[in-house]
């Protein structure tokens, strides 16, 4: 009886993970061992060269640039989101309940308007520069659309929410009771956020930064319209490889690299999340 309630409880979840998620990875794993046909499409012949070209320079080069990017959107959307979710974490719950609401408002609209509205933003004639100009700040436009500058804020707009939720979610779990020793024991703000604080939050920490930097490793829409194109990343390579070239098994490779790369994250952020948990329990105890 228990073990039916289960199976009509947990069966239709299971059923859309294993349609929807692990049937297309298996699809992308499979073909990447195939080669490509002639005018494109795949040739059922087995070859390990889709893994080998991967590992060419050019591609490499790919794989590093987009690490770059999405390490430093990660760093930015970590040291901002902190604040405020910690910010938020020590308001009186109605206002964080509308705080919150603010934060996830954006991810309520399409992410290709918002894209956009950051180009109308950023541009020569954009509101940044009319501002900067009419303030007399600076006598020509600044050069902040088709660059690196605007790929990493539109990413860093776009994610933010994933990490400032994941924040809070861990901070908000804190009682003051910790912090209050801390300080009563002599130690300064700093020094208990630095040893109290800091390290408990570190599961947060490691959730937000994992969100944040796959998602921009695998994103394609920021870099074509606020990059211009000028900056290939790995979402743009996967999708050059599928509807360009037509070499649909190179590009389930690269595809496939980018799942185990989310694996190995996804792995990392649940052993810290565990031993974080032990070492609480065994305070505890």
């Amino acid at each position: 009886m228990v073990l039916s309630r289960r199976i009509v409880l947990t069966g239709p979840g299971i059923a859309w993970i294993v349609a929807l998620l692990v049937i297309p990875c298996l699809l992308i794993l499979g073909n990447s061992f195939f080669e490509r046909g002639v005018y494109g499409g795949i040739d059922y012949i087995f070859t390990l060269e889709n893994y080998a070209r991967a590992a060419d320079p050019l591609y490499a080069a790919v794989f590093w640039n987009s690490a770059q990017v999405a390490g430093i959107t990660t760093l930015i959307s970590l040291l901002v989101g902190y604040p405020a979710a910690y910010c938020i974490a020590q308001m009186n719950p109605r206002r964080q309940l509308a705080c919150l609401i603010l934060v996830m408002l954006p991810l309520w609209s399409n992410y290709l308007i918002r894209t956009y509205a950051w180009m109308v933003m950023l541009n020569n004639e954009g509101l940044i520069n009319r501002v900067l100009i009419g303030a007399g700040l600076i006598d020509a436009p600044l050069p902040l659309l088709y660059n690196d500058f605007a790929i990493i804020i539109g990413l860093t707009y776009g994610y933010m929410p994933f990490m400032i939720l994941a924040l809070f979610s861990s901070i908000s779990k804190l009682g003051p009771d910790l912090r209050e020793a801390s300080t009563d024991l002599g130690a300064s703000a700093f020094t208990t956020f630095r040893r109290v604080t800091l390290p408990l939050t570190l599961p947060g920490i490691a959730a937000g930064s994992v969100f944040v930097f796959v998602l921009s490793v695998g994103n394609f829409v920021t870099p074509d319209l606020l990059g211009g194109g000028k900056r290939t990343m790995l979402g743009n390579l996967i999708y050059d490889q599928f509807l360009t070239a037509r070499d649909w098994p190179f590009g389930s490779a690269i595809a496939a690299i980018v799942v185990f790369i989310m694996m190995a994250l996804l792995t990392a952020q649940a052993i810290i999340v565990n031993r974080r948990s032990r070492e609480d329990g065994e305070a505890g105890q």
